[in-house]
């Protein structure tokens, strides 16, 4: 009865919570080896070489994550496994994988220029070209930074970005991909023919968003792909309208990250274009940062604290003073509301803020804004994250087609019917009647094990790889074990002079720590296999842990009350029908 509700709860939950037609409630998640994808494994280094905390490794995750939907592909799924590997797998092929464990940079660039973007599918000229980004998308400069009685105060207006990206990853390079940028450049501007020519003699972006005949010349920037931008020069990535925002944004990870170089920038969102100075102070320059509520404020306000390390603080110091004593020298095309510089902090490819320097900031600083908890955090984690010296190796990236994904579906099916048929055939050649309950046995434990599949796969997001249904078979083995334990007891007690009846539950009281016993061991060698391993190794040991532990169910809930129920028929006193064969034999003539 109680597997009998199991079954009903477990099965009217599948169908009657689910979406689509009942075939398509009843679909497990199945993993990319089956359906088709591509799996990368990364794995997180430090300089100490031991493991990074789990916040950061979470945060890591995070930020690939976000790197990996930027680039468009399809159902993308980023998990940590253990205490320092990333696992990025999605549908279908993808190279550009490997790009999301590109070095997290953290730079801090004083604002040259503002211009207002283009909207990416449209060649019509701006209403206007404003100094000052709109849209409430974008934090906009116009916040005030003062120095206050203790840490100095960096203020931009409106929350940064909540999902400015930085990327984890190695060293940075000239060209992202390793490609040779100068060489690229000259490649993509001939590709460009007459459009490069006529972006060379821009000199005021804003008049050319309102020249139709200059936005038809510029056209063929549009046609560009995100490598052939990254590798333009920053001003024509700043002065050339149909450049836009959506196009700066998807650039490949790494694409602005040499220090000495300008390069032009957005938020992520927004739709204002910076053209950014030389990186003045850089994330390693950042000791902390650290969210909390504004004492200074009498509302209370979120902000992020900021903490320098002694050369950071220098830095950051003659950067300010710079952008506070020297404004329109250094950004006479990008003041504030009170005519001082911009500092813009910018992560990966991304402004997060950039508010206007308003004294010379020597000690450390404070970002304050139009934070919510969230906000700030997320932002403070983002700084912290910049400056970490985590790196990332990168395992093998694996693609599998979606037809030789259908065909290991297909075989790991067969391998897995052939495994229980075998069984079965085998329980009823030894077992005769016995053998009705190895298969009866094997058959709810399929569908138990079906159904949790399904359901799992709903709610946790586990899916069944070929790894998993490896598991299913090995898990197999362990319940034939089972049978062979329980069986071989009965005969032990029957030889013993008990009668059939009587032998089954004295046959199961000893059976029974023999089993638990053997399917603990099997299930702790599971779940020690899904801690310590990696990728498809957690995948068999989920599989394994799984089956077992459900074998263990129906050991208890059917396989003892079954062969109780048979005990008491005649079929069960048969030496020819029983499988118990010549022990019955032998007892009767004794």
């Amino acid at each position: 009865m109680a597997l009998a509700a199991i079954f009903i709860v477990l099965y009217a939950v599948l169908l009657g919570m689910g979406k689509g037609s009942f075939s398509e409630r009843l679909k497990p998640k199945l993993g990319l080896d089956l359906v088709g994808g591509t799996t990368l494994t990364l794995d997180a280094k430090t300089e100490t070489g031991a493991a990074p905390s789990a916040d950061n490794l979470e945060l890591a995750r995070r930020i690939i994550e976000d790197r990996v939907n930027g680039l468009g592909v399809a159902e993308p799924e980023v998990v940590t496994e253990g205490d320092r590997h990333i696992v990025v797998s999605v549908a279908g092929g993808n190279e550009d994988l490997r790009q999301v464990a590109v070095t997290a940079q953290l730079r801090f660039r004083t604002v040259l220029a503002m211009t207002q973007d283009l909207p990416a599918e449209s060649a019509a000229p701006s209403p206007s070209a404003s100094a000052s980004p709109s849209g409430s998308a974008s934090p906009k400069p116009s916040a005030t930074t003062t120095p206050a009685a203790s840490p100095a105060a960096t203020t931009p207006a409106a929350a940064p970005s909540a999902t400015a990206t930085p990327a984890p990853g190695a060293t940075a390079s000239p060209a992202p991909g390793g490609v040779d940028k100068a060489k690229e450049r000259q490649r993509v501007l001939s590709k460009l023919g007459p459009a490069a020519t006529a972006a060379a003699q821009i000199q005021d972006p804003s008049a050319v968003a309102t020249d139709p005949a200059m936005l038809a010349a510029l056209e063929p920037f549009r046609k560009l792909t995100e490598t052939e931008v990254a590798v333009l020069d920053p001003e024509m990535q700043f002065k050339v309208p149909t450049i836009t925002c959506d196009a700066l944004n998807k650039r490949p990870p790494g694409s602005i990250v040499v220090e000495a170089d300008k390069a032009t920038a957005c938020e992520k969102g927004g739709n204002t274009k910076y053209l950014l100075d030389a990186a003045k102070v850089v994330g390693t320059d950042v000791a902390s940062a650290n969210a909390g509520l504004d004492s200074s404020n009498p509302g209370s306000q979120w902000a992020v604290d900021l903490t320098f390390n002694g050369n950071g603080q220098k830095k950051w110091t003659a950067l300010t003073s710079d952008a506070f004593n020297r404004a329109q020298q250094t950004c006479p095309n990008a003041p504030g509301p009170e005519g001082k510089c911009l500092v813009a902090v910018v992560l990966d490819n991304e402004v997060v803020s950039a508010p206007e320097i308003k004294g010379v900031l020597t000690s450390n600083s404070q970002i304050t804004g139009s934070f919510n908890k969230e906000s700030a955090t997320l932002l403070a984690n983002q700084l912290k994250y910049g400056a970490l010296p985590l790196t990332f190796e990168q395992g093998n990236l694996n693609t599998i087609s979606a037809t030789l994904g259908t065909d290991y579906l297909k075989a790991g099916l067969l391998a897995a019917g052939i495994g229980m048929l075998l069984v079965i055939v085998y329980g009823f050649f030894y077992y005769r009647l016995l053998g009705t309950v190895i298969f009866l046995s094997l058959g709810l434990s399929a569908l138990l094990t079906f159904g949790m599949l399904v359901l799992l796969g709903r709610e946790i997001g586990f899916t069944l790889t070929l790894a998993g249904i490896a598991g299913f078979i090995v898990s197999l083995g362990v319940a034939a074990d089972s049978f062979v334990i329980y069986f071989e007891r009965l005969k032990d007690e029957i030889r013993e002079g008990r009668s059939p009846r009587s032998a089954v539950p004295r046959a199961w009281a000893r059976a029974r720590r023999t089993i638990i016993t053997a399917n603990v061991v099997s299930i702790l060698a599971a779940v020690v296999l899904y801690t310590v391993g990696v990728g498809s190794v957690r995948g068999f040991a989920f599989a394994l842990g799984l089956a077992t532990a459900l074998d263990l169910l129906i050991v208890f809930l059917f396989r003892h009350p079954i062969m109780t129920m048979l005990a008491s028929t005649p079929a069960f006193l048969s030496p020819r029908v029983s499988g118990l064969g010549r022990v019955l034999h032998h007892a009767k003539e004794a």
